[in-house]
């Protein structure tokens, strides 16, 4: 089966009577993309950045605020992640530990191992604690409190957007789970103990975005990043846990 990587552009490219059945689209940049009259039976879609000021219309029809809404009302707090004071963020940041302790304790009671499974090529569920290890360090550590060293080397490096970073400072070995935990549960209290001692004119302060020194971000907005880390994560994990728990979708063991 033919592979296309990001060495290979299709832009512009037209499919015509073309057979895509089964075709899996990974990390790739589909906007703007048209299709007409096409089959899309049990078609499965996940764009975590559809909101942001954009549409995806389906027989004319623009779905986001649908998908938007259904998904607020399946992660109850998720509406919070865009809280824009330190009363609201406390709830917010409140809402998803108890969503993510939920989660962990379902993962405690799944078979040993469960944890460093793969579904579908994706990160394991101990690979997307760590990545939010780092998003955490990416974020809060280096973007709002201007740490010098910030990054933890547990933490799950994304290749396709760390910014600069380099992967060599990081766990080249699978870290034991309880490790993964530990680091993972001391992340979550620095930013529980930051918007508990936050205030709305240090919100509006601004900061150098990580990922692109020279385009400012206000502190608000990188708390805002971590939520949305967050749950989109947690989504994408849930996700996994139920595909695991079919007893399909299963990949590679890290």
């Amino acid at each position: 089966m033919p592979t296309f990587t990001g060495d290979d552009d299709l832009q512009g490219a037209e499919f015509r009577g073309a057979n895509l059945s089964g075709a899996r689209f990974v990390e790739s940049d589909l906007t703007g993309v048209i299709m007409r009259g096409v089959e899309l039976a049990r078609a499965d879609i996940d764009a975590p950045w559809l909101p942001f000021g954009e549409f995806l219309r389906i027989n004319g029809v623009d779905v986001t605020g649908f998908v938007e809404a259904e998904l607020d009302k399946r992660f109850p707090g998720r509406a919070q992640r865009t809280a824009v004071d330190p009363v609201g963020l406390r709830e917010a940041w409140d809402s998803l530990q108890r969503t993510w302790d939920a989660t962990l304790a379902r993962v405690a009671a799944m078979p040993p191992g469960s944890v460093d499974l793969s579904v579908g090529g994706e990160w394991s569920f101990a690979q997307t604690l760590r990545h939010l290890v780092h998003a955490t360090d990416m974020w809060l550590r280096k973007a709002v409190l201007e740490v010098e060293d910030p990054f933890h080397p547990i933490g799950q490096v994304d290749l396709g957007s760390s910014g600069e970073v380099d992967p060599s400072m990081f766990a080249r070995e699978v870290p034991p789970y309880d490790e993964v935990l530990r680091v993972r549960a001391e992340r979550a209290t620095m930013v529980r103990d930051f918007i508990d001692s936050t205030t709305p004119e240090q919100l509006a302060e601004e900061r150098r975005n990580p990922h692109d020194p020279d385009h400012p971000e206000t502190v608000l907005k990188c708390l805002h990043v971590i939520l949305e880390e967050e749950w989109e994560h947690h989504r994408f994990a849930v996700r996994d846990l139920d595909a695991l728990s079919d007893g399909g979708g299963l990949g590679s063991q890290s």
